[in-house]
C-alpha cells in the first residue's frame, strides 16, 4: 500500500508517517521546502515538492496513491478556501480510494458532559469555517468515493503541540502558566502517537465515517495548567486570565481553549479497534 500525506513534516504528520511505515505502508509526503523534504525523508517517506495551493501537484500525487491522509493546514486568512481546494484536488485524484480528512473537535463548541460525534456543532470563530468544508468532503461518499473525517482532540506529547506553544513557553517567560478563567472547563486530550494510529486505522473505515480522535482523557484545565507549570519550570505558579485578557494575549484561539469539552472516542474504539495507550496526560505534560 502506498499513501500520500500532506502536512507530513508537521507535528501530527511526523508521528503519522512513523505509524504508517511501522505498519509496512509506503509513504509519499508533500514538502513545500528543502527543510520539510529532509524531515519526511528522515522519517522514511518520499518527498513530493509542492504546497497546499499546488492543486495540480496534489491531484497527481493522489492519483498515484492507494489512499490519502490530508493533515496539511494553511494559517492565512484564506485558510478555508485553501483547505477546500486542496481537499477537492486530493479527492479528485484518489477517486474511490480512501481519503482521510482532518477536522477537529473544537467545531462542537461546549459539550454537555461527555458526547460523541453526533453532538450539535457550535464552533468558535477560529474553526467556524470547518463545518462546511467537512460537509463537502463527506458528500462525496454518495458518489462512490471514500471520504473519512478524523477530528482530533487537543493533541499533546513529544514536547510539542498547542499546549507547548501557548502555555508552556509563555509560562517560562512570565514565570507563570496562563489559565483561562477558573480552570473548571475540560479539554479532550489525545496523545500525538495515539492520534497517528487513528489516522492509519481510518484508511480502512467505512466511507462517510466521522471519528472524534479523543482518548477519553477529559481533564479540567486547572489540572492541566498545574502540570504545565512544572514543564515551564515554575511549579504551581498559575496566572488566572479572563477570556478577554486571554484573547488579547493569544488571539481568537483563546476562545477555543476556553471551551468545556468532553468526548468518549468510543466510536473509533468500537468500529476500528483504536486503543489509545498513552493515557497519563498529566504526567507527560508535567515532564514537558
Amino acid at each position: 500500500m502506498q499513501i500520500f500525506i500532506t502536512g507530513g513534516s508537521g507535528y501530527i504528520g511526523r508521528s503519522t508517517i512513523q505509524a504508517l511505515t511501522g505498519h509496512g505502508i509506503g509513504v509519499r509526503a508533500l514538502a513545500r521546502s528543502e527543510h520539510a523534504a529532509r524531515i519526511v525523508s528522515d522519517l522514511g517517506a518520499t518527498p513530493v515538492a509542492g504546497a497546499l495551493t499546488d492543486t495540480d501537484v496534489l491531484r497527481e500525487a493522489a492519483r498515484g496513491a492507494d489512499g490519502v491522509i490530508h493533515l496539511g493546514a494553511d494559517n492565512s486568512e484564506g485558510a478555508a478556501d485553501v483547505d477546500r481546494a486542496a481537499a477537492e484536488a486530493l479527492q479528485d485524484g484518489v477517486g474511490s480510494g480512501p481519503y482521510v480528512h482532518t477536522g477537529g473537535v473544537w467545531v462542537y463548541g461546549d459539550t454537555d458532559g461527555v458526547v460523541d460525534e453526533d453532538a450539535p456543532l457550535s464552533p468558535p470563530r477560529i474553526t467556524a469555517w470547518r463545518g462546511e468544508n467537512e460537509k463537502r468532503v463527506l458528500a462525496r461518499a454518495a458518489t462512490g468515493e471514500h471520504p473519512v473525517v478524523v477530528m482530533p482532540g487537543l493533541v499533546y506529547g513529544r514536547s510539542g503541540g498547542l499546549t507547548q506553544a501557548f502555555f508552556v513557553e509563555p509560562g517560562r517567560t512570565a514565570g507563570a502558566v496562563p489559565c483561562i478563567g477558573d480552570g473548571s472547563n475540560h479539554w479532550a486530550l489525545v496523545h500525538v502517537d495515539d492520534i497517528a494510529e487513528l489516522y492509519v486505522l481510518a484508511l480502512n473505515a467505512p466511507a462517510g465515517s466521522v471519528y472524534a480522535g479523543a482518548g477519553g482523557q477529559n481533564l479540567p484545565l486547572s489540572d492541566i495548567t498545574r502540570a504545565l507549570s512544572h514543564a515551564a519550570g515554575c511549579p504551581g505558579s498559575i496566572e488566572t486570565l479572563t477570556l478577554d485578557e486571554s484573547v488579547r494575549r493569544m488571539g481568537p484561539i483563546a476562545e477555543a481553549f476556553a471551551l468545556d469539552q468532553q468526548f468518549s472516542g468510543a466510536r473509533a474504539r468500537r468500529e476500528l479497534g483504536w486503543t489509545p495507550t498513552r493515557i497519563d496526560a498529566l504526567a507527560e505534560l508535567a515532564q514537558g
